[in-house]
């Protein structure tokens, strides 16, 4: 296992992680490192899980949309452009072909007409359920193969990433 001894920018636009891995002092490219492990787990546990949005031929953005109102029925239009970090006019459109493909509803707000509440249809939700109940039963059982230490790694780790994303959130919030 690794253990951090340093943040090292040894170039101006790259994180990079110096630490000791099998007693070996080595220099790792964080932000690329990042990236792929981040990929590799959203597509693995896509595979693991096989069905879901994942196989209805809808984009990513449309799947994180659809996934967002599952966890939040009610969200408007905005808030879900906001948190997925999406422009306005784009979370519009995808709402919009989600409408049109039977998998949302858009409804106006009593209190403001002027915004749009988005739940999900009944088979869109039936599809999240069976979806969310997956990849947490695909997840539970690797988790369980850890060790404490290991759970405690990650707890730590997913603590950095979530503060990551509130970062990246900050600058890139008007």
């Amino acid at each position: 296992m690794a253990t951090v001894a340093s943040l090292n920018p040894l170039e101006s636009n790259n994180l990079c992680y110096r630490g000791i891995v099998g007693g070996v002092d080595v220099h790792t490219d964080l932000a690329g490192q990042l990236f792929g492990i981040v990929g590799r787990f959203r597509r693995q546990l896509r595979r693991s899980t096989r069905g879901g949005f994942d196989t209805d031929g809808l984009t990513q953005s449309q799947v994180e949309l659809l996934r967002l109102v599952g966890r939040q029925p009610g969200i408007s239009v905005r808030e879900a452009a906001a948190e997925l970090a999406l422009a306005p006019n784009t979370a519009s459109t995808l709402v919009s072909r989600l409408v049109g493909d039977g998998m949302l509803v858009r409804t106006v707000d009593p209190a403001d007409r002027r915004v749009g509440r988005l739940q999900l249809t009944e088979p869109a939700q039936q599809i999240a359920d069976e979806s969310r109940a997956a990849r947490r039963a695909a997840l539970a059982e690797v988790l369980d193969r850890l060790d404490a230490d290991e759970r405690a790694d990650l707890a730590r780790g997913l603590a950095v990433l979530s503060q990551i994303t509130r970062m990246l959130q900050k600058e890139t919030t008007p």
